[in-house]
């Protein structure tokens, strides 16, 4: 006589347990929670300042009171107005040049003090310690250097019999300067961004390239390059950004001049927000395409970024 054994009461579970992957609701709802204060914090000072400032571009005003809507009529003045293509030229110059020469030299920079070589420490103290000066500081301290009758550059120069340009009088000259002091002014964050990336490079690509007697460059050629592109994506996508938002150092160099050389569209924003006369609906206009163009810039970079690595 054969007997059937019944399974042991273990296997039986009960119809909850068998859902794997289902947390209840309290374990769910506390990654949110966690998340919560700072999406508060996110949307009071980020995104409803956003949808205002994009509110108050479709009003105009009578020198800051009396809004009345107008619809896309500052839109259409902003895009015929000579002093925003003026500022909007003298923004991408800069905005190019200074990702360039940010880019490239935070990598050389990144490079250079990732080498054991003596006084290492102290040379990235040097580096990076106009990033935790302010931006007025910054302004005041290269105006004084650059100033062309009583400049410390130009007193050099003149000392050693060589020309003394006006730095921040001649228009290419000025926009240039500026281009030089954002650079000193940010170049030692970036650097820190950069030297992170190479450290996280394994050491054995470097000893096995040594072996196979790769010069210098074929290593940063074939090896650093590949391996830094996604930090060198970040630094460029956050000098960018810093590159359109340059307002303070640049105000308190050049204020602007000569001849809004050096006006870019935040100060053009400014003056129209908070000088006489007051035109708060084409300041928010030009608000809105600056933050416009600052997003789509970075979409583009990241969908480049994403495809240079899939491929």
């Amino acid at each position: 006589m054969t007997t059937t054994e019944s399974p042991p009461a273990t296997s039986v579970r009960p119809p909850s347990a068998r859902k794997r992957g289902v947390k209840p609701w309290n374990q769910r709802l506390a990654p949110y929670l966690f998340v919560l204060p700072n999406m508060l914090v996110f949307g009071v000072f980020i995104i409803y300042p956003a949808l205002n400032g994009f509110n108050i571009s479709l009003y105009n005003s009578n020198n800051g009171r009396a809004f009345t809507p107008v619809g896309t009529k500052n839109y259409r003045r902003l895009f015929t107005d000579e002093e925003f293509w003026q500022a909007a030229g003298a923004t991408v110059i800069f905005v190019v040049a200074f990702v360039a020469v940010c880019t490239a030299a935070s990598i050389g920079l990144a490079m250079l003090l990732t080498k054991p070589i003596r006084a290492r420490g102290f040379f990235r103290a040097v580096f990076f310690l106009p990033v935790l000066l302010s931006p007025v500081v910054v302004g005041l301290l290269w105006s004084w250097i650059l100033e062309r009758r009583s400049g410390a550059l130009n007193a050099i120069l003149g000392a050693v019999g060589l020309p003394e340009p006006g730095w921040l009088v001649s228009g290419p000259l000025a926009l240039g300067a500026t281009v030089f002091v954002g650079v000193w002014a940010h170049a030692g964050f970036y650097t820190l961004i950069m030297m992170a990336g190479l450290q996280a490079i394994d050491s054995s690509y470097y000893e096995a390239a040594h072996l196979d007697g790769a010069g210098a460059w074929h290593r940063f050629r074939h090896i650093t390059w590949p391996l830094l592109r996604p930090t060198t994506l970040v630094v460029v996508i956050l000098a960018m950004i810093a590159g359109f938002q340059s307002f303070d150092f640049i105000y308190t160099l050049s204020g602007g001049g000569p001849l809004g050389a050096t006006t870019l569209m935040v100060q053009y924003i400014y003056e129209h927000a908070f000088q006489s006369p007051i035109q708060y609906g084409l300041a928010a206009a030009g608000s809105v395409v600056l933050f416009c163009t600052i997003f789509a810039l970075t979409v583009l970079n990241f969908l480049y970024g994403r495809r240079k690595e899939s491929m």
